[in-house]
């Protein structure tokens, strides 16, 4: 059953706190790893319960983990960094988040006190930008950026551009800052598939590179339409949701929910809302939480984990349907 009540995932951002460490970061699960973009997915499932000391709890400790670089490493653990690249899309989200955040809580100081962090983290992402416009994908623990560039990675960072711009102009810094950067950005994205995984297998075959481009507001209207339509007898399974990967038969509750955003975006609201059904299925029966996936064939949960951004993105996938918050339509 679909639960219309935002007081019925209650239960979500409570287990997210669990997973928020005194630091204030928020791990994939008690205990155990983090990496900058799901931590800040999932202080964006705070924001939608109204937990706002804990959220601003999330960005302080990306104030005080921040690289003088401007970046933050893939992966930590225990306070150490256990994956030392530096990828492009995991330092850009922080103004995706912090936009957010804003929208719910119209906490102009926040804004204030996070910019700094923020321009940094942008001005190195850009700093991966090629003169095709695409962005490189990440710097490698020598620092030396990794030539090639994801397509994925570039939509999402193609929103944080626009949030940066958003944060900047609320905020009587410039109205329309990184206007050329997101030009060349969404050139890249909508006309040089060349750009994108130039030195490894094509990433086609992975459900975000079929509908991030239109979650994050690059491809729209008519053209968008037709993508959901080449893309959803290879991604959808009817009754289970999304798969991760074309030729595994592994639906995932992430990926499903990041196509209901997608689905409601260009006014698929029907096919929004059977996928989101679909996703209530992936909940643990005692615990309620979400599991990261389900294997059909073999009809087992995997892997055994339930992630907080899992949880968080049932609940942007939920606001989005719902309307819990003012902020719903965020994408």
């Amino acid at each position: 059953m679909i639960k219309k009540s935002l007081h019925s995932y209650s239960h979500l951002g409570e287990y997210i706190i669990s997973c928020q460490e005194k630091n204030g970061a928020i791990a994939w699960e008690p205990d155990s790893k983090i990496d900058p973009w799901d931590h800040i997915e999932s202080a964006m499932g705070l924001d939608i319960l109204g937990h706002q000391e804990a959220s601003i709890k999330a960005y302080e400790w990306l104030i005080n983990s921040q690289e003088p670089d401007g970046s933050w490493f893939s992966e930590y653990k225990n306070d150490e960094v256990i994956n030392y690249k530096k990828e492009t899309n995991f330092t850009a989200y922080i103004a995706t988040g912090a936009w957010h955040h804003y929208l719910h809580f119209e906490d102009i100081k926040f804004l204030k006190k996070l910019w700094p962090t923020i321009k940094k983290a942008i001005a190195f992402v850009l700093d991966g930008q090629t003169m095709e416009g695409d962005i490189l994908w990440a710097k490698n623990k020598q620092n030396e950026w990794m030539d090639d560039s994801l397509l994925t990675g570039c939509s999402s960072i193609y929103k944080s551009l626009i949030c940066a711009q958003k944060i900047s102009a609320e905020l009587g810094i410039e109205k329309d800052a990184y206007r050329e950067e997101i030009l060349k950005i969404s050139e890249a994205i909508k006309n040089k598939p060349e750009r994108f995984d130039r030195s490894w297998e094509s990433k086609s075959r992975y459900s975000m590179d079929w509908y991030y481009p239109i979650l994050c507001g690059v491809i729209d209207g008519e053209t968008a339409q037709e993508r959901i339509e080449k893309g959803w007898n290879k991604f959808v399974v009817q009754d289970l949701g999304c798969k991760c990967v074309e030729e595994e038969p592994w639906v995932t509750a992430a990926e499903s929910c990041e196509l209901v955003l997608a689905l409601n975006k260009i006014s698929q609201r029907d096919r929004a809302e059977v996928i989101f059904k679909d996703v209530l299925n992936l909940a643990d029966a005692e615990s309620k939480l979400f599991w990261t996936g389900y294997v059909y064939q073999d009809e087992k949960y995997w892997p055994i984990e339930k992630p907080s951004w899992t949880a968080a993105a049932v609940l942007l996938a939920a606001n989005s349907l719902y309307k819990f918050t003012k902020a719903s339509d965020f994408f």
